[in-house]
């Protein structure tokens, strides 16, 4: 084992995906997850920063606000911008319209508000846009490594593009996807980062209903898959693995 003042950090910008399991939400320390098994393998610690519904632009956000990513930058062996997925789902109200939604007062009026749009997301879902335009995706997670690299020159740095969903909430829909990994690709071969293709992990498990009930969330065998091709990822970032823990 490492010494501790010797230990490197996996620092995880991530949406729920990277911490829920079959049953739901996991504390960030659960073996079972994937940045768990991938930082035992590189007998490393984690820091996962993340919340459900996140998309590129909360984690330009989390990276240059939260104190928790300013303290693992200086300890961390690799950066993995984990998010993508809500980006490219569909949103019949802009995302920030959206997001008001848990700040509307009364509680009866919020209550009112948060079923109406639970009605409509899946009706309206097929024809929508994504949540955010592959554009400023691109541009979020622009600003976000040129600020991390500016902290940390050369720090190795993974993405990922979008996973696949059953989920009835979006109508089944995901018609923002092709836009959105075409993008983050083309981004990402301009700056050399290796590309985790969520879908090529993932889409086996949750397209035959084995991931959690909501059509959209992972099993652990889907997170196995997603940890195993992160690690090859972190391998071409130029992450060594000589010896990567049994």
């Amino acid at each position: 084992m490492s010494s501790d003042a010797a230990r490197q950090t996996l620092l995880v910008f991530c949406d729920s995906l990277s911490y829920y399991g079959p049953q739901g939400g996991l504390p960030s320390d659960d073996p079972r997850i994937w940045p768990n098994i991938v930082a035992h393998q590189l007998d490393w610690d984690v820091e996962l920063i993340g919340r459900i519904g996140w998309t590129s632009r909360d984690v330009w956000w989390a990276a240059t606000q939260d104190p928790r990513a300013w303290a693992a930058l200086p300890r961390a062996g690799a950066v993995i911008f984990a998010t993508s997925g809500m980006d490219s789902l569909p949103s019949p109200l802009p995302t920030a319209l959206r997001e008001l939604i848990r700040y509307v007062r009364p509680a009866w009026l919020r209550r009112w508000v948060r079923d109406g749009y639970g009605w409509a997301q899946p009706k309206l879902s097929p024809i929508a846009r994504p949540a955010l335009p592959p554009h400023v995706t691109v541009e979020y997670l622009e600003m976000t490594r040129g600020a991390i690299d500016f902290n940390r020159p050369g720090i190795p740095m993974v993405a990922s593009v979008p996973s696949v969903h059953i989920a009835p909430t979006y109508g089944m829909s995901h018609r923002g996807r092709p836009g959105t990994v075409a993008a983050i690709n083309e981004w990402a071969h301009l700056h050399d980062i290796p590309v985790v293709d969520l879908k090529a992990a993932v889409a086996e498990e949750v397209m035959a209903g084995r991931g959690n009930p909501d059509g959209i969330h992972w099993n652990f065998e889907a997170h196995q898959g997603v940890a195993d091709l992160m690690l090859k990822a972190l391998a071409e970032a130029g992450v060594p693995l000589d010896n990567p823990r049994a």
